[in-house]
């Protein structure tokens, strides 16, 4: 049985999977445009029967996008506009999963969105038991483990995206081992650290946020090797006061292996060949050192 009844008379229930805060006339606006062309409500949201409050009659369990849009229509120049809702005896359990069921295939609802209700789900309902939880909703336990993946992030890496919602169950799955690692964690929350305060300045001005692809780029480069510089032999000439090359001595760039030539081996003294032999050695010594 369906009903219609006032907006301002129903709450969100507190495990909603819905981010009903980050709700707008822009991501709702699918909604907005379905309303007014067909002049009501056409799908029902689920609610519970509400006891004990003066002021709430109902509990929202699936349909919070429905309920603000509903709200929004009432303030902007359709003030009677209802809200059809079908009332169920839920148990939160029960209530856990037949909103999980409604909003899986659903795009509008983001990841991170869907990754935290799980979170909350697992302890809530299912006693931390991640395999009854999946048995539970009839999905695989890989399936879960990469949203509860991403819900468990650290809460700085998530301030290194333009927003939360950004952040979906492949970029978890490319940062979570790194962030599990100790030879790259410090790494990685550091580059997060200098990305969430470059998000925040160009909030602050203005400008629009890194995309997701720019920032996964940045914290994946923080942990990739430097690369050396690359190195090259060093090469000593040594010349007679008249500019004439008597030796060139040459020190290979791995091992250490030192070269001594003669160009002209036949022009100098054996004294000026020991002579240029006994610098170039000295030369050699002395960048080593």
């Amino acid at each position: 049985m369906h009903e219609i009844v006032d907006p301002a008379r129903c709450r969100v229930w507190d495990a909603h999977n819905r981010d009903y805060d980050a709700l707008n006339d822009s991501n709702c606006a699918d909604l907005i445009e379905s309303f007014r062309a067909q002049g009501r409500q056409e799908v029902p949201a689920i609610v519970r029967r509400v006891k004990g409050d003066a002021n709430i009659d109902f509990e929202i369990i699936c349909g919070a996008r429905r309920h603000w849009t509903v709200s929004w229509m009432r303030a902007n120049g359709h003030p009677t506009f209802g809200f059809l809702v079908e009332p169920r005896e839920l148990n939160d359990e029960e209530a856990f999963r037949v909103s999980d069921l409604e909003n899986r295939s659903r795009r509008d609802l983001s990841d991170i969105e869907r990754a935290r209700d799980y979170l909350r789900a697992v302890e809530r309902f299912y006693d931390g038991d991640q395999r009854k939880m999946a048995q539970r909703l009839k999905v695989t336990d890989t399936w879960l483990s990469r949203y509860l993946e991403l819900a468990r992030l650290p809460p700085g890496v998530y301030a290194a995206f333009g927003s939360p919602h950004d952040l979906g169950i492949s970029h978890a799955a490319q940062l979570a081992p790194l962030i599990r690692s100790s030879r790259t964690h410090d790494a990685v929350l550091s580059e997060a650290a200098l990305l969430a305060h470059e998000q925040q300045a160009r909030r602050e001005t203005g400008e629009q946020t890194l995309p997701a692809a720019a920032v996964m780029q940045r914290l994946k480069a923080a942990i990739a090797p430097k690369a050396r510089p690359r190195s090259v032999p060093t090469t000593h000439v040594v010349r007679n006061a008249a500019g004439e090359v008597i030796a060139k001595g040459q020190r290979a760039a791995r091992g250490g292996i030192v070269t001594v030539s003669f160009p002209n081996v036949g022009k100098p003294t054996l004294e000026e060949l020991a002579s240029a032999s006994l610098e170039i050695l000295k030369l050699v010594k002395r960048v080593a050192d």
